[in-house]
């Protein structure tokens, strides 16, 4: 009697052969219901839901535009300082809750990594989206107010807001993947991050202009400020809505689309490197978790 062998079929793959962020997009379902979940589990038994989306950040600006503004007289200097500040902070908030909510993403979903097999870039992924959803509120209410002062669209400056967005967006979902996998070996990096939050905010010209900086500081330091791919990203929401509608004195930093471009080339490396980092470590997640 003879045995026919039994061949493979060329169809089927071993589990997670292709995955890593492609298969992620192509698992839209998957996607779908993660940022479903965490905007559930975050607003669960909340009257307001996503109105926090709006409260959140207009008490952050009332307090900033108060104390900076108001208080230490800002407003007086900066034409517009409202619009000026909130362009800044819409963009730094996105960034901020990116990198935070990232890297506790692969921890906080420590069930379904040990007992399902999926993409675990999801829920980096899933964390980022998130955070676009709250970022539109902001966004909506900067419009409101640039239209207000006199801003109207142009292509120069929805070219500008479209590349500081593009920074951001690389930068924060690089450094969360990278700190999402980290955090699952080192549980002391969620610490850090609450740290960095801090500095972060200070680290860009959003409550200040950038000249205080190139006033009071060496220029190695200067230098190092304008290396910042913040402080281009920034620079570029406020020149997009904040200076349209100003008498156009302002001067920005220095080669300012030029440094943004080395910014999204700087920020695409961060996001090859903690793509490729966090590839390398998830084969362990399950094990650590």
């Amino acid at each position: 009697m003879t045995v026919t062998p039994i061949r493979a079929d060329a169809g089927l793959r071993p589990p997670g052969r292709d995955g890593g962020l492609r298969q992620t997009f192509r698992s839209k379902y998957l996607l779908r219901l993660l940022v479903r979940r965490e905007l559930r589990a975050r607003y669960k038994g909340s009257l307001l839901g996503l109105g926090w989306s709006y409260v959140r950040p207009a008490v952050h600006f009332a307090v900033y535009y108060y104390v900076i503004g108001v208080f230490l007289g800002l407003d007086q200097l900066i034409e517009h300082f409202p619009v000026y500040l909130f362009s800044g902070m819409v963009l730094i908030n996105l960034f901020t809750e990116t990198l935070h909510s990232a890297t506790r993403s692969v921890t906080g979903n420590a069930a379904l990594v040990r007992k399902v097999f999926l993409p675990r870039e999801l829920f980096p992924t899933a964390s980022a989206l998130v955070s676009l959803v709250h970022f539109l509120p902001g966004l909506t209410i900067l419009l409101g107010a640039a239209v207000a002062t006199g801003w109207r669209p142009s292509p120069e400056g929805l070219a500008a807001a479209a590349l500081g967005f593009a920074i951001i967006a690389v930068l924060g979902l690089g450094l969360g993947l990278l700190c999402a996998a980290v955090n699952v070996f080192f549980r002391d990096l969620e610490q850090v991050v609450d740290i960095l939050m801090i500095v972060i905010t200070w680290s860009a010209p959003m409550i200040y202009p950038w000249t205080h900086v190139r006033e009071h500081a060496p220029g190695w330091v200067l230098d190092v400020y304008l290396a910042n791919p913040l402080v281009s990203a920034v620079s570029l929401f406020q020149r997009a809505f904040w200076f349209p509608g100003t008498r156009g004195d302002f001067a920005f930093p220095p080669d300012l689309y030029a440094r943004a471009g080395i910014s999204l080339a700087a920020s695409a490396l961060v996001f090859a490197a903690g793509h490729a980092a966090f590839a390398r470590m998830q084969k362990r997640f399950a094990q650590e978790l």
